[in-house]
């Protein structure tokens, strides 16, 4: 039997980036998306947002694609949020997302970056945590860099 052990660390917004997700239908549609990882036997470490995406963290088994999780992922909670009305217009995620591999060894400080959305997003905008990420990982900035672990 084969080991695979592949973390993952997946972002995806809203159409439009748009701030459909206020705190408590956010926590709906985290709790749906936990619900739903564990019924396809998607490891979901981490899950975590603010009103216009969601970061989180995988770990993909040997037989899982990154495109694989995310359209399901994306798919099931989209048609679960206009399903049960959990928010006044039509729901949708934008078709493109962000996914970087974790360091098993920075796992825990990509789970703290997760669970800590809320306080980060109120000095910094999506578009500039993308930027800052992706500025690093291209610069090959070691991880510790992006999540802030010491």
């Amino acid at each position: 039997m084969s080991y695979v052990r592949i973390w993952v660390h997946l972002v995806f917004s809203t159409k439009r980036r748009e701030p459909l997700l206020p705190k408590e239908a956010r926590l709906q549609v985290q709790r749906f998306i936990m619900a739903h990882c564990r019924e396809k036997q998607i490891f979901l470490q981490a899950i975590n947002g603010y009103t216009d995406h969601l970061h989180c963290l995988l770990s993909l088994k040997g037989t899982q694609t990154i495109a694989d999780v995310a359209k399901l992922i994306k798919g099931a909670s989209s048609f679960w949020i206009n399903n049960t009305r959990l928010i006044p217009e039509q729901f949708a995620w934008q078709d493109d997302y962000y996914a970087v591999s974790v360091s098993e060894s920075f796992v825990p400080a990509v789970v703290a970056y997760i669970k800590n959305q809320e306080a980060h997003h109120a000095t910094q905008s999506l578009e500039e945590e993308m930027s800052n990420i992706a500025k690093a990982v291209n610069n090959r900035i070691h991880t510790k860099e992006i999540y802030g672990k010491k």
